[in-house]
């Protein structure tokens, strides 16, 4: 191996394998914008290997998810487009298999010129809200659940999306959740991301057919908070990509079609002491402790602002219905999946929380933050919970805000939650989360000219 290429044998094994026997054309060098798109530099292997930091103006971080910029208020020089310092984690490094010549992606860490974390990068936001955790002597240990749909191509937006077709020549079926022969259906692109997955080292844990239409669940096994959303991050890509190899979509989008289920990301918690490496949600009888209580109760209280977070879109609203796979309410119990925070069935030792209302939409770096930071909140302030929820929760008083304008407005009142995160964060976030929502309402709806046109 050239010298120059050194920096090799510190990546991660999968790398390693990746590119061994093969020259390395390319790296990526890339971070998470706040949607979560990839966003960074290409260049071949050997500049990268010379290459010691790289720059990308902070700019990225003011675009709302249709490229446009906003105005912050009370921001000096927005514009003047300052540097961001980029500098290599290659921990994070990861093959790019759909690539047509050797490539690996390399996560960065993201920095101002004074060597401080610039506090909009969505890593950062949850790099933030781990220290609080490590303040604590804890070590959250997190693991997401990943819906998503294939569809058939769409080209254009003002066609409705469609379920894809399967092997058979049918149209992907919706109701057939744990369905193997639904999920034979599409196995190719199973298949893809099974091999894309193998060659960047990412364990899958289970791969389920989900309700929907074309509906498919990826479970990922447990770890690291920034590792999971380095994983997400990742994956999300990955499975793009493992679908345009088959003629169709993969979205994220919460509600792609109207008459199916909702994609969620749904997020387990557990919390370990760092130095006796136990869960402290599980006491040394085995039985429940107050901490296991107060992250519920913090989930309880500090969600419905974070919904902001967790559900980040206009269209991330449309998942949130009542028997419809999805919560839209803050009741807790264990077993039970129409709460919104459930308690899975469980040894003591892994006694953890699971927080269902986190839409596959979400940034995982944010989306994890968000969730993590209504947890702690709940154990620093000792809140209580409300009573455990028996039997069927549907029709419990909705906690979720049914808009983003709402949900916006619970975030102006909630100043701790903003703190955990970052207040230049939030308020960055909070003014693109707007624009967005004054962006849509432009849109007249086919709805709209359907019942109004000739009818008002």
């Amino acid at each position: 191996m050239d010298k120059s290429l050194d920096w090799i044998s510190q990546l991660p094994q999968a790398a390693q394998d990746y590119v061994s026997g093969r020259k390395l054309e390319e790296v990526e060098c890339i971070i998470s914008d706040t949607p979560g798109i990839s966003r960074g530099k290409c260049m071949p292997a050997l500049k990268f290997s010379r290459m010691e930091r790289m720059f990308l103006p902070d700019s990225i971080f003011y675009q709302t998810i249709t490229g446009s910029y906003v105005d912050i208020d009370d921001m000096e020089n927005q514009y003047t487009e300052g540097d961001m310092v980029l500098t290599p984690d290659l921990a994070s490094a990861t093959a790019a298999p759909w690539t047509g010549d050797v490539t690996l992606q390399v996560i960065h860490n993201v920095e101002d010129l004074k060597g401080d974390p610039v506090p909009l990068v969505p890593r950062n936001v949850l790099k933030r809200v781990l220290a609080l955790y490590e303040a604590e002597g804890w070590q959250p240990v997190v693991a997401p659940e990943m819906e998503f749909y294939l569809v058939a191509r769409n080209t254009d937006p003002n066609q409705p999306i469609e379920p894809p077709m399967g092997r058979t020549g049918r149209k992907a079926a919706s109701q057939q959740a744990y369905s193997m022969s639904a999920v034979d259906e599409y196995g190719p692109v199973i298949d893809d991301i099974y091999d894309f997955a193998e060659a960047q080292g990412i364990e899958i844990d289970t791969i389920i057919q989900e309700g929907g239409a074309g509906q498919i669940e990826i479970n990922l096994k447990h770890g690291d908070p920034v590792k999971l959303a380095d994983e997400v991050f990742f994956f999300k890509r990955l499975i793009k990509e493992a679908a345009l190899r088959q003629n169709c979509f993969a979205t994220f989008m919460a509600k792609p079609m109207g008459d199916q289920p909702g994609s969620a990301m749904h997020i387990h918690h557990s919390i370990l002491d760092r130095k006796t490496g136990q869960n402290i949600f599980t006491g040394p009888d085995g039985a429940a402790t107050p901490a296991f209580t107060q992250f519920i109760a913090g989930l309880q209280t500090y969600l419905p602002a974070a919904t902001a977070f967790i559900a980040p879109y206009v269209n991330s609203y449309r998942r949130y219905v009542a028997s419809h796979s999805a919560p839209i309410n803050l009741e807790w119990g264990e077993d039970n999946r129409t709460t919104g925070i459930r308690v899975p069935i469980s040894g003591p030792e892994a006694r953890r929380v699971e927080n269902r209302v986190a839409g596959m939409d979400c940034n995982p770096y944010i989306g994890l933050a968000a969730s993590l930071a209504c947890g702690y909140l709940g154990i620093k302030k000792k809140l209580k919970p409300r009573e455990a929820a028996k039997g069927e929760a549907y029709d419990a008083k909705r906690d979720i805000p049914p808009s983003m304008y709402e949900a916006l407005l619970l975030l102006e009142d909630a100043p701790e939650l903003a703190e955990a995160l970052g207040t230049e964060f939030t308020n960055v976030y909070k003014a693109i989360k707007r624009m967005e929502y004054d962006e849509f309402q432009e849109v007249i709806s086919p709805w709209e000219r359907e019942h109004l046109l000739m009818n008002v």
